[in-house]
């Protein structure tokens, strides 16, 4: 028999750490160590005076798991703080993709024509190509990725998920 905790989920995680070396060698091993699977990983210093660093995880399980992986990267000894953004259902997310696509003629004129019904900017461009710039929630890239597939798709660089909650308040380390 199933039950809702069965049912895996897509969760966001934000954790400040100390910017040294080897935390993100250690976060990472906490997740391959036991199997969990990283979707997207972003890191970077969020006070240089402080030397503190901000690590956004996407990653899928049950609610269980969820909460088994937010208690394990809690005692991890570099981390000050662990938030599940998804559970605040207030925050904002973004991903920045850079998409290569060579085409012409009616495949250039539509790969053009979708950029710019999805926003993209065009930042590289030759008779034979473009590099388009699209920013927006995972879904959305994903969405334009599979569009430009048949017109010509050479290749795509992704930044993985930057995540915020609304509000007034930040996200502090405890002290």
């Amino acid at each position: 028999m199933s039950t809702n905790n069965d049912l895996e989920e897509m969760h966001t995680l934000s954790a400040l750490v100390d910017n040294e070396p080897g935390v993100l060698a250690r976060v990472i091993g906490l997740f391959s160590g036991r199997g969990y699977n990283i979707d997207s990983l972003t890191v970077t210093e969020t006070s240089h005076e402080r030397h503190i660093s901000r690590i956004t995880i996407v990653t899928t399980g049950t609610p269980p798991v969820i909460e088994q992986i937010k208690a394990q990267l809690e005692r991890l000894v570099p981390v000050h703080r662990v938030i599940d953004l998804t559970l605040a259902k207030q925050a904002l997310e973004r991903e920045l993709a850079l998409v290569k696509v060579a085409g012409k003629g009616d495949n250039r004129v539509e790969a053009l024509r979708l950029g710019e019904a999805f926003r993209a900017q065009v930042v590289d461009a030759s008779t034979e190509h473009f590099v388009f710039e699209i920013t927006g929630k995972s879904g959305k890239i994903e969405q334009f990725i599979e569009l430009m597939k048949p017109l010509g798709l050479v290749e795509v660089a992704r930044t993985g998920v930057a995540a915020i909650s609304r509000g007034p308040e930040g996200m502090k380390s405890q002290a």
